[in-house]
């Protein structure tokens, strides 16, 4: 089996036996997930890059401690967020999702077009990715982190109460009231 159709579960076996490749490979699989992850929620590129090193960082240091019991990804995004509160309760700085860029459109692209018609559609695009934005920094927090988990993790609600330590039905209903509030906000993009 080649490395790119491997499981995430083989590949971190492997690199924690001493296989360096299936660490790129996670690495390359994962990167952009984790890292919208980290900026949609802090709000800031440096703050989201470093916090993306810390978690790599934490991934090759721990590797050889994971248990496949869950999914690699429930893995992953736990520690993306065990780091992401551990630098707020450092900094108490406010989350602010007002300066998310365009250039990591993946939940903007989920519920709104492509730009495949030029400039205008574009600008479209650019216009309803803002506003997602304002709408997604509207969210309570809870909400907010519950919705990105599992659209920019693509983890199951399951998945998403096992990293946020809620049951089942409190991560179910953030998410119900994540899209309600979301559409509401949304209206007018729809």
């Amino acid at each position: 089996m080649t490395d790119a159709g491997e499981s995430d579960e083989a590949l971190i076996g492997r690199y924690a036996r001493g296989n360096a490749v299936a660490f790129e490979v996670l690495y390359r699989r994962h990167e952009m997930r984790i890292w919208r992850y980290l900026e949609r929620n802090v709000g800031n590129r440096a703050t989201a890059d470093e916090l993306m090193q810390e978690v790599w960082f934490a991934v090759a240091r721990d590797a050889v401690r994971y248990q496949p019991t869950a999914r690699f990804t429930t893995w992953l995004f736990t520690i993306a967020r065990n780091r992401m509160i551990d630098s707020n309760r450092l900094s108490r700085r406010q989350v602010s999702l007002e300066n998310i860029g365009y250039d990591a459109p993946s939940v903007a692209t989920q519920l709104t077009t492509e730009p495949s018609v030029g400039p205008l559609a574009a600008a479209v695009v650019r216009d309803q990715a803002t506003a997602l934005t304002r709408a997604l920094g509207q969210l309570p927090l809870e909400q907010r982190d519950a919705f990105l988990l599992h659209i920019e993790g693509d983890l199951s609600v399951e998945e998403v109460a096992t990293i946020t330590h809620s049951s089942f039905e409190t991560t179910k209903s953030r998410l119900r009231y994540a899209r309600a509030s979301l559409r509401e906000l949304l209206r007018e993009y729809a």
